[in-house]
């Protein structure tokens, strides 16, 4: 087989493809088989009907047809290997010669990655926020840990935001109630931001007893996007109270006896975050930094492609989120516009980074173990709340194991640029990554399935 690769764009190429007969034989065999299965001829059972006779009766075009297509798939997959180009498309074949027993042409279009070369990134100085654990660190986590076993207590005044009402809702268009938007005993947190226009404006001020009429405009149901007049009636208004800062609060919220065991641990827990957040971020700066020094044009079909599956997605959030398109942006504080935008921003990235990546994986010769593949499904199984059997079976099942392999592979391409690097943190003082894969992995040696440096730092970098 012979094969002529021409460059049509630096995003898309034109293989052409020569085949001698005999490379079709196993081809031309199956065809004959499968055309005898298919064809009946008296005085021959389904699949004995001889060769010669299919000729005879049929024609030998239907065999080479069927021979082709068996044939094709396989010698442009050859092709493309001997030819070393990146296929980011379906390609698009086409016969344009068939003599007889001598020889095949066809020829595949094909959108390409396209060529470039790596920077060099030894040297590369990239900067990471500072390991360094603030009191006022400590302090958030302790207030987000007392919200947690905040109570609520009935108060005989106004709410304001913060506090927590129990209501009943109403809406009425031109008088007529709307069945579906009625609801009772509602509780809700004045302020936490209502897809409700309106909703926390009128709540503040109300007291319990107390009933208001407000227009809106609806956001859910058959009546999305007409105005209506929601009445609100407060039955019970309740702040939130926060346990003392103390050791009995440390016993409750934890297996502390003390408040300063309790801050200790979180301490210490927030270092080994920051660790990891510095390893994260050492990779991805160095990531970016590569990026910004690459030019790569980018294949249409494949800019398309992840346009679309973002895209795709989003009508997915948008129906199950039960709102109208309209509602559902201004939940989210942006437009249709602004997401789009974003959409094509992102999606440039993803492609251009996947390129660099890819290259970087090819280079370096990283390929994935049986054990970093389980690793890898373990992992994304707890995120998904999932047994890590029923996981792999589904990506098994759905062949998409190739996919988990190169996330695995590309985020071992991350790890090697990452660790090529000169990492800073924001002092200007010099990150150590190998001493903080030494610090994260102490006391683990010997915990089986206790996960290491860098799979703490693939975690935080999947979440």
């Amino acid at each position: 087989m012979k094969t002529a690769v021409e460059e049509l764009s630096p995003t898309r190429v034109k293989l052409t493809v020569e085949v001698p007969f005999e490379e079709l034989e196993t081809s031309m065999q199956a065809a004959y088989k499968k055309v005898a299965q298919q064809v009946r001829v008296p005085g021959f059972r389904p699949g004995k009907v001889p060769a010669r006779i299919i000729e005879q009766r049929f024609g030998r075009a239907v065999v080479l047809e069927e021979t082709l297509n068996d044939a094709l798939p396989k010698l442009y997959g050859q092709a493309v290997d001997e030819s070393d180009v990146f296929p980011v498309s379906q390609p698009e074949i086409e016969v344009t010669k068939i003599d007889d027993g001598k020889e095949v042409e066809f020829t595949a279009e094909v959108d390409v990655r396209p060529a470039f070369d790596i920077p060099d990134y030894e040297g590369l100085e990239v900067t990471v926020p500072s390991a360094e654990v603030s009191d006022e660190d400590i302090d958030t986590q302790i207030d987000a840990l007392r919200q947690r076993f905040a109570t609520l207590t009935g108060v005989e005044r106004p709410a304001g935001n913060g506090d927590f009402v129990v209501m009943d809702l109403a809406a009425t268009i031109d008088g007529k109630n709307i069945e579906e938007q009625q609801a009772s005993d509602v509780s809700y947190e004045v302020g936490a931001g209502s897809v409700l226009q309106g909703l926390d404006d009128a709540l503040v001020g109300m007291a319990a007893g107390d009933e208001k009429t407000f227009s809106t405009t609806l956001v859910g149901g058959e009546n999305a996007g007409e105005e209506a007049d929601v009445t609100i009636k407060v039955k019970s208004v309740k702040e939130k109270v926060l346990p003392e800062l103390d050791d009995e609060f440390a016993g409750l919220a934890s297996e502390f006896d003390t408040l300063e065991e309790l801050r200790q641990s979180i301490r210490e827990q927030a270092h080994r975050n920051k660790l990891v957040d510095q390893v994260v971020q050492a990779r991805e700066a160095a990531l970016n930094a590569l990026l910004d020094q690459i030019d790569i044009p980018l294949p249409e079909s494949a800019l398309k492609a992840e346009l679309d599956a973002r895209k795709h997605n989003l009508e997915h959030q948008v129906a199950e989120s039960g709102l109208s398109r309209e509602a559902f942006f201004r939940l989210y504080q942006t437009t249709e516009e602004e997401r789009f935008a974003e959409f094509e921003e992102n999606a440039r990235k993803a492609i251009k980074t996947g390129f660099l990546l890819d290259k970087i994986v090819k280079r370096e010769e990283l390929g994935v173990s049986e054990q970093e593949l389980t690793n890898f499904v373990v992992r994304r199984a707890m995120q998904l709340g999932v047994a890590p059997n029923t996981l792999a079976q589904h990506l098994a099942d759905n062949d998409q194991l190739t996919l988990a392999m190169v996330e695995i592979v590309r985020d071992k391409a991350k790890t090697v640029i990452g660790d090529a690097v000169k990492v800073v943190d924001e002092a200007g003082n010099e990150v150590d990554l190998k001493a903080i894969y030494a610090e994260l992995n102490e006391g683990q040696e010997g915990a089986e399935g206790a996960p290491g440096a860098d799979d703490e730092a693939a975690a935080a970098s999947a979440e």
